[in-house]
């Protein structure tokens, strides 16, 4: 059983909280969080992440992004992380966390890629891949 999910990017203030909230939102029984591996601390949301889904602005708007640590590593049942080479940055901030490290995009075999720094619509992009992977993923999660 997952009961503790940490869903992690870069920065902690456009994949990962859009992907927090969502699984938050379909799990609102478990402690879902999201952290960054060279994260933006203290900044808020980026202000496409809040355009593309509106619907959970009040969540969003109180998101500040947070460095990933081990400790983090260590407390969560299932890490997801938006790109494969997350995978192995996570696991040199915590080698522990090694076998419950999984990408977003998993099961359907892609990556999410960094709207950072982009126009809204790769903000859309990435929201249509999270959402992707979101549905692949809460079948396996809610066992």
């Amino acid at each position: 059983m997952f009961d503790s999910i940490l869903v992690v990017c870069i920065g902690n203030i456009c994949r990962s909280p859009m992907g927090e909230t969502l699984l938050r939102a379909a799990l609102p029984d478990r402690n879902v969080s999201s952290a960054g591996i060279a994260a933006l601390v203290g900044h808020p949301a980026d202000p496409l992440t809040l355009a593309v889904l509106p619907e959970q602005c009040a969540q969003l708007e109180a998101h500040r992004a947070r460095q990933l640590t081990s400790s983090l590593c260590r407390s969560a049942d299932l890490i997801l992380v938006m790109e494969t080479a997350h995978k192995r940055a996570v696991e040199s901030i915590d080698a522990s966390a090694r076998g419950k490290i999984y990408r977003w995009g998993e099961w359907g075999g892609f990556d999410v890629p960094d709207p950072y720094r982009r126009p809204q619509l790769a903000f859309e992009q990435a929201l249509t891949l999270i959402r992707q992977g979101l549905e692949l993923w809460l079948p396996k999660i809610k066992g």
